[in-house]
């Protein structure tokens, strides 16, 4: 019953984390373009941290097939680079149509509508292993949506909906975590293995979004003393994991 009240706490922390384009508003854009950086950084030190301190020892230590586990984990990677082109290529195809302001609005909060219930799908899954490992998840995946949720509020506005409707919106396709939260914990205790294919397909998915896409981010700013913070907010993150280690 405790997994059941701290995964639907935790999936509606993740789905309020889709009214963060407020930040945009409260900071303004030039003032947020120095703040979400720092925030990347720490979004991959605890993706990082979460998917190697947490999910993969946690994925073998209950694995019957190492091998199957050490598969998993590459699916994972793939799928979501499938995922991730899909959805590029969905993006761009409406973007060359006549009328691309609302499509590309539209097809972007769909997109993040189904990163919003893969996310309930991951936390659910977490949680049936072990609270502490999904409170672990719970924070990788929330420093993640904070930056994220920047990004897609920003798509919005620009595509033409007024700051109200494009938070109205990222709103509706936040609370789909909680709907994939509550599939997540339906179907674990009916399919056996399910949390032994899940758990490192998570780990293969962070590894995949730190790695792939948020990395990169980073590297569009040079200098010395960016760098430098941002290696240290990577440390932060990556300490944060280790530091849920104590609540096992």
């Amino acid at each position: 019953m405790n997994e059941v009240v701290y995964s639907l706490a935790s999936a509606a922390i993740v789905s309020a984390l889709s009214l963060a384009g407020v930040l945009t508003l409260m900071l303004g854009i030039q003032r947020l373009d120095r703040v979400i950086p720092l925030l990347i950084s720490l979004a991959v030190g605890a993706l990082f941290g979460d998917a190697f301190v947490h999910l993969l020892p946690e994925s073998f230590e209950q694995s019957e097939s190492t091998v199957w586990t050490s598969f998993y984990v590459i699916l994972g990677i793939l799928v979501f680079f499938i995922m991730e082109r899909y959805l590029h290529w969905h993006h761009e195809h409406h973007e060359q149509s006549l009328n691309p302001v609302h499509p590309v609005a539209y097809v972007n909060i769909v997109s993040d509508g189904m990163h919003n219930f893969l996310d309930g799908l991951i936390i659910g899954a977490s949680y049936l292993v072990s609270i502490p490992i999904g409170i672990a998840t719970t924070v990788a995946v929330a420093l993640h949506e904070i930056p994220q949720e920047q990004g897609d509020f920003g798509i919005l506005v620009h595509a033409g909906l007024s700051p109200k409707r494009a938070l109205f919106l990222n709103f509706l396709s936040g609370i789909l975590a909680i709907v994939g939260v509550a599939l997540s914990l339906l179907l674990g205790p009916a399919i056996g293995d399910y949390t032994a294919v899940m758990i490192p397909l998570t780990a293969g998915g962070f590894i995949y979004i730190a790695g792939s896409d948020l990395i990169p981010e980073l590297h569009h700013e040079r200098g010395l003393i960016r760098s430098v913070a941002q290696f240290g907010m990577m440390l932060i993150g990556i300490g944060l994991m280790f530091a849920l280690l104590l609540l096992e």
